[in-house]
């Protein structure tokens, strides 16, 4: 960062093709333009030009510390769009949007909140977010964060109906399924004896988290949900955890951001999926 200018102006001799046309993109002088270059070279003790009268090239060094340079000063802009879940996005994603653009306002995020299969390129996304361990092939991940799961319901609706003591008294409650990726009518428990699979079943199933929070939330039945979505209502009491002495192992456990692979990732898709990372990390 020390020589950040010098790097600036390196890499636009590398995109000018030439001293005289950087020097007058940047409204320098050549000499001026030619000095920063060499200061940056002495710097890193390594030539990155190879200067003839007519010509100008990379050295094997300096076409690495482009692609190095050419991210570093390259300014995020431009519009993103981003997919994301419906209760992730509404809850974890549309929060740190502020964060990011008060960061690099020349940017615009366009965000779509979708509880289905989002296709990157046929649909004209540049990331989607991903409740997924598995990514598909021909995609790029980065991690976001981990994820936990817990059994959760109303008190009104435990009141009523009794609170399970094992994974396998779900049989005999009302339990909210969600319609996706595997979250069907099988819950996986781990506990001190093992792994157990329950069969369950309950008369509503949506393919929307959001839904299923709110039908939690009237005490419908219980739900295998993600502990961000509940926590806030677990903490105030309008839901309550059941079966704590076990994991819920739900069919994913992480959340992902995933792109299409590009050599050349633009500077605003880069600089939101960075900020994503270093806002869930905080």
């Amino acid at each position: 960062m020390k020589h950040l200018c010098e790097m600036a102006i390196f890499a636009k001799v590398v995109e000018a093709k030439s001293f005289s046309a950087a020097a007058r993109h940047l409204n320098l002088t050549k000499s001026a333009v030619s000095k920063q270059v060499s200061r940056l070279e002495n710097a890193l003790g390594v030539r990155l030009l190879n200067r003839t009268t007519r010509t100008l090239s990379l050295t094997g060094e300096g076409s690495a510390v482009y692609e190095h340079c050419a991210r570093l000063v390259a300014v995020p802009r431009g519009t993103i769009r981003v997919s994301a879940p419906v209760s992730f996005g509404t809850r974890q994603i549309a929060p740190a949007v502020p964060g990011f653009l008060a960061r690099y306002p020349q940017t615009r995020i366009e965000l779509v909140l979708l509880d289905r299969f989002v296709d990157l390129a046929d649909e004209g996304f540049d990331l989607v977010i991903r409740m997924s361990d598995r990514i598909p092939e021909g995609y790029v991940a980065r991690h976001l964060l981990d994820l936990g799961f817990v059994i959760c319901a109303a008190p009104a609706y435990l009141e009523q109906h009794g609170t399970p003591q094992t994974p396998a008294d779900l049989a005999g409650h009302n339990c909210l399924l969600y319609g996706h990726e595997g979250f069907g009518g099988a819950w996986l428990f781990r506990g001190k004896q093992g792994d157990e699979r329950v069969r369950v079943a309950g008369n509503y199933q949506v393919n929307s988290s959001e839904a299923v929070h709110g039908a939690l939330r009237a005490g419908l039945g219980l739900a295998l949900a993600p502990s961000l979505t509940v926590q806030d209502d677990l903490a105030s009491g309008v839901l309550r955890a059941v079966l704590t002495d076990w994991q819920a192992i739900a069919p994913f456990n992480a959340a992902h951001a995933v792109y299409l692979p590009n050599r050349q990732l633009s500077p605003k898709v880069r600089a939101f999926i960075d900020y994503l990372v270093e806002y869930f990390a905080a």
